[in-house]
């Protein structure tokens, strides 16, 4: 039992804690390695198709932004699994988010706004702590339940409070919000003073206007908060892996019985991850309500089920879930940019699709090879024979990336071992 409280295991790094940041020294190397080789091959990609939005810092800015709600979603939905609750309610949660954040917003400015994302996304978060903790109700049918209930409750209070409001507003949307926007930086040297960036980018270089687009996007008229929200990343892997506080956590995801018979309070672990979970899905359907500038009905658009998608696919660690939700912002952003770029991505996915298979081909694994390059076959048939998608399957590409992500990355995920199940003290 003394071994869930230990670091060892694979969570265990050691060398210098900078490269350990998110997945220790020699995975975060050959991370490195595989973002450099991603950047070439999507500047090969538009450079054969012509499509400059791929990389464009435009096309980048965008998904930066739509990435973060994605990202704090996935965020919360990993403090709940981490202590073993399974936070299906996501989307609930951030339903939630996005009406308190246009009801506080439109009254008080974006400061209130954001308060109020977070307090209703953390009532959504004790609602389902109360269910699974507490009463004992299975995970999944507790979170499917605050998804119907948030949607049902934003409704009935927008028509309490919203029609025949003076400022505006209706049953499905709030008034605008009030105020200015939360403020922007430029990082110096590189966005602020003479448009160095813009003027390489502008050039359509291979590769040296393709990172000039990347790093204008990431770099010029960024949003506060989209910094404060990237910096939660690896301020949650300090938190989880290099504290007490986040090893009792972490414990209770993995022995509850062991934890408690070691002293950790197991309930109010839960509690509180499950609170902070919710806090954090209703703090990314703020970013929604800030992007628009109103609240709207539907306005997460399954943006919750891809949070829970990029948790997984990032293997429920911090590094990882960042990755998937910087894919489907990545996605989502090129869609609303440009719809024959989104053919492009038939092109690297064919390419991508090809390694694939040769890795697995190495591996002797000549079934999961076969399938890899006929799917690489019909991509490339479909980037040479269509010239632009249908609005419909354009405006699904985030969707389709996440199915076709999850089912690559299937083989390799591990859980929390107590993950979903019901804990009763000295039942076990």
């Amino acid at each position: 039992m003394s071994t869930v409280l230990t670091a060892s295991g694979p969570d265990a790094r050691t060398g210098n804690p900078l490269l350990n940041l998110f997945t220790g020294g020699g995975r975060t190397r050959r991370l490195m390695w595989l973002l450099i080789g991603i950047v070439v091959v999507l500047a090969a990609v538009r450079v054969i198709s012509g499509e400059n939005e791929l990389t464009s810092s435009s096309t980048i800015a965008a998904a930066l932004l739509l990435a973060v709600p994605i990202g704090l979603a996935a965020l919360g939905g990993l403090f709940a699994e981490r202590a073993g609750v399974v936070n299906i309610g996501l989307e609930g949660m951030m339903i939630l988010g996005t009406w308190g954040a246009g009801w506080a917003g439109y009254q008080w400015g974006w400061g209130a706004a954001l308060a109020g994302g977070l307090l209703f996304g953390a009532v959504g978060g004790l609602l389902h702590a109360l269910a699974t903790v507490t009463f004992g109700v299975d995970h999944v049918v507790s979170g499917v339940a605050i998804n119907i209930l948030a949607a049902g409750i934003a409704r009935f209070l927008s028509e309490i409070l919203y029609t025949d409001n003076p400022r505006g507003g209706g049953v499905t949307q709030s008034p605008a919000l009030v105020g200015a926007k939360p403020p922007a930086l430029s990082l110096p040297g590189l966005s602020s003073g003479p448009d160095l960036l813009g003027d390489l980018e502008g050039l359509h270089w291979f590769l040296i206007s393709d990172v000039a687009g990347v790093l204008r996007g990431v770099s010029h008229e960024v949003g506060v908060l989209t910094l404060f929200a990237i910096l939660l990343i690896p301020a949650t892997y300090l938190l989880l892996w290099r504290t007490a506080f986040g090893l009792r956590l972490r414990s209770c995801g993995e022995n509850p019985a062991a934890a408690d018979s070691l002293g950790v309070p197991v309930y109010r672990m839960k509690y509180i991850a499950v609170v902070i979970s919710g806090a954090l899905a209703g703090m990314g359907g703020v970013f929604l309500v800030f992007i628009a500038g109103i609240y709207r009905e539907n306005q997460t658009n399954g943006r919750g089920f891809i949070g829970l998608a990029a948790l997984i696919f990032g293997n429920w660690r911090p590094g990882g879930l960042a990755a998937g939700a910087g894919l489907f912002g990545y996605s989502d952003g090129l869609q609303l940019r440009s719809r024959s770029a989104v053919v492009a991505l038939l092109l690297l996915v064919a390419i991508l699709l090809v390694a694939v298979a040769v890795w697995q081909f190495v591996k002797r694994r000549l079934v999961q090879s076969v399938l890899a390059v006929a799917v690489a076959v019909a991509a490339l048939a479909g980037f040479l024979t269509i010239d632009v998608l249908p609005p419909g399957i354009v405006s699904f590409t985030p969707h389709l990336t996440t199915l076709l992500v999850l089912s690559l990355a299937s083989q390799r995920l591990r859980m929390p071992q107590a993950d979903g199940l019901v804990y009763r003290r000295g039942e076990h």
